[in-house]
């Protein structure tokens, strides 16, 4: 299962980047995370470096996640995912590329082995993760272009 989202953001790749790697600030970008703190003593992103995030769906589900950043490369992409050991089973990226004197974003999810994920309707939860992708790059953006 995976899924993406992109959106033109009229602002340079550095202020776009600031805004993705504060997973302190993801509650304000996200719809489904209301919360993340970074963990082990991190203050900011870096390949190994894992936060916690704190999430929340319709009729009380919530539940807290803790990944790992696999990709730190500041003004291009960002990627964490969730796993055991050394496999990966959900990914989520971030690619920023210069687009005239804004920053083209894509954000994207790949889910492997959904059922250990806890995904009974895989489709419908593709969807959401979708439209939830679009809401928080349309939220990056109106933050980015403020």
């Amino acid at each position: 299962m995976s899924g993406a989202a992109g959106i033109h953001i009229e602002a340079p790749p550095r202020t776009v980047w600031e805004l993705i790697s504060d997973i302190t600030r993801m509650g304000e970008w996200s719809p489904e995370t209301y919360r993340a703190r970074w963990l082990d003593g991190a203050t900011g992103p870096a390949v190994g470096v894992r936060f916690r995030g704190y999430n929340r769906r319709p009729f009380l589900q919530r539940w807290s996640t803790t990944p790992t950043i696999r990709v730190c490369d500041p003004e291009r992409g960002l990627a964490f995912a969730l796993g055991i050991r050394d496999h990966d089973f959900v990914v989520w990226r971030y690619r920023l590329e210069p687009a005239g004197t804004g920053t083209d974003v894509i954000e994207s999810v790949t889910v492997r082995g959904w059922a250990l994920y806890g995904l009974l309707r895989p489709r419908r939860r593709e969807r959401q993760l979708v439209e939830g992708m679009q809401e928080t790059l349309r939220r990056i953006k109106a933050a980015a272009e403020r």
